[in-house]
């Protein structure tokens, strides 16, 4: 925001104009339920920038379509360079002649903190919604955070620590996936809406929302499904797909597989009752990850990236996991099957493992049920009131202080008996 513009706002207490940039699906789930809560204090705010159909359902007029930053990968990011410049050129450009009270970027931190630097070093007040995962890999890019950004709004208690270690100004919110799903969920009744028979054993199979995903764990995904099928007769399998091109894809490679499309469920997105409805949870790392957890599935993490960018990431990484259910819990809950690893033999057989152990898979859910309840913040509310606070130039209010954080990360790492955890992680 303009320092005239943040004068307006102090005197008023109102929000005029707020600028969004989202990156992907989760994104732009994440930038509608901010939205509403905007609209809910401030009802006459409106919004600009990028985003999906939700945020546009919200009232975001987007320049873009949302695949537009949907580039997964360094490599991959070096194809797009050019385009990607011109996009964030131009939305800069955008962006001033507007003139909104704050600009905030949702995710998509390789292209949104450099859009934000830009703005806020021309005045504009600017906020991080969603924090890169700077505590694992690239640590260094903390300092160009701090020049990029007002204020860091991060989801989970582990992330506001290290900000608060780096002296970079921070709100923990809580994430509204928590608050948006329900503590008890509905395993029945979400199968008898899906067509799926209450006593069938199910595997939700969720590949990735990226063309790029598909393209690396697709065919294994399938394959590690096939090879389950056909050693447990009767097991049902359901597929949301993303999008209509992720379904067109989707399609094609279970054409190639006719014994398995016979088990298949493909959905058009439903991809939380999918998971409800499941037993067990095959999926790609990200937030589909902490989505699994939250709906208190058991899961396993499988994962492939172009080859040149898993030498570079294994360089960088910082860290002993990369789902987020083992990254907030710190302990290996989940397993997870990462590059040459993620063979589809090694994936079945590791699935077919939980499959068959009932026990580990009760207790796995109830641990992520608590999990759930200590991540719920009403985060979306929380956001908003960090958003106005920086828009009135004013310290970030105590509901969304770092102390909150250390409460969180206490409640959600409660000791797990020795036996459930090496059941949960297969051992490892």
């Amino acid at each position: 925001m303009t320092h005239a513009a943040r004068d307006v706002a102090s005197e008023t207490g109102s929000i005029r104009r707020v600028y969004l940039v989202a990156g992907e699906l989760s994104g732009d789930i994440l930038g509608a339920s901010l939205m509403r809560a905007l609209k809910a204090r401030h009802p006459e705010v409106a919004f600009r920038g990028l985003g999906g159909p939700r945020m546009i359902a919200e009232g975001l007029e987007s320049l873009y379509p949302l695949e537009t930053l949907s580039v997964m990968g360094l490599v991959e990011v070096i194809k797009h360079l050019p385009e990607l410049i011109r996009v964030r050129r131009t939305l800069r450009r955008d962006a001033l002649d507007w003139e909104p009270d704050i600009m905030v970027g949702i995710d998509a931190p390789d292209f949104n903190l450099g859009l934000e630097r830009q703005l806020r070093e021309s005045g504009v007040t600017t906020a991080h919604y969603v924090s890169p995962s700077v505590w694992a890999w690239r640590q260094g890019r903390v300092k160009g955070i701090a020049r990029s950004v007002d204020a860091m709004l991060t989801f989970l208690p582990f992330e506001a620590a290290f900000y608060v270690k780096h002296r970079v100004p921070v709100a923990f919110v809580g994430h509204p996936l928590a608050d948006e799903l329900p503590l008890v969920n509905d395993r029945r009744a979400t199968r008898e809406a899906l067509g799926i028979a209450a006593d069938a054993r199910v595997l939700a199979l969720l590949p990735g929302s990226r063309r790029n995903e598909i393209r690396f764990m697709g065919e294994t995904f399938l394959e590690a499904a096939e090879r389950l099928v056909k050693a447990r007769p009767g097991l049902a399998v359901v597929i949301p797909a993303a999008t209509p091109e992720r379904r067109q894809e989707l399609e094609a490679l279970l054409a190639a597989r006719p014994a398995l499309a016979a088990c298949v469920s493909l959905l058009d997105g439903q991809a939380r009752e999918a998971m409800v409805a499941s037993d067990l949870v095959l999926l790609a790392s990200g937030t589909a990850a902490l989505e699994a957890m939250l709906c208190h599935r058991p899961m396993l993490v499988g994962y492939r990236m172009a080859p040149m960018t898993h030498r570079i990431a294994r360089l960088m990484v910082k860290t002993e996991w990369i789902s987020l259910p083992n990254l907030i819990a710190r302990e290996s809950l989940v397993p997870e099957l990462i590059q040459d690893d993620a063979s589809s033999e090694a994936i079945a057989t590791r699935l077919g493992k939980l499959l068959d152990d009932e026990a580990a898979r009760t207790a796995l859910e109830a641990r992520f049920a608590a999990m759930h309840e200590g991540l719920q913040r009403d985060a979306s509310r929380r956001a908003a009131e960090a958003i106005e606070a920086l828009v009135a130039g004013q310290p970030l209010p105590d509901s969304v202080s770092p102390r909150l954080a250390e409460e969180v990360a206490e409640a959600t790492a409660d000791e797990t008996s020795d036996d459930v955890r090496q059941e949960a992680s297969g051992g490892r």
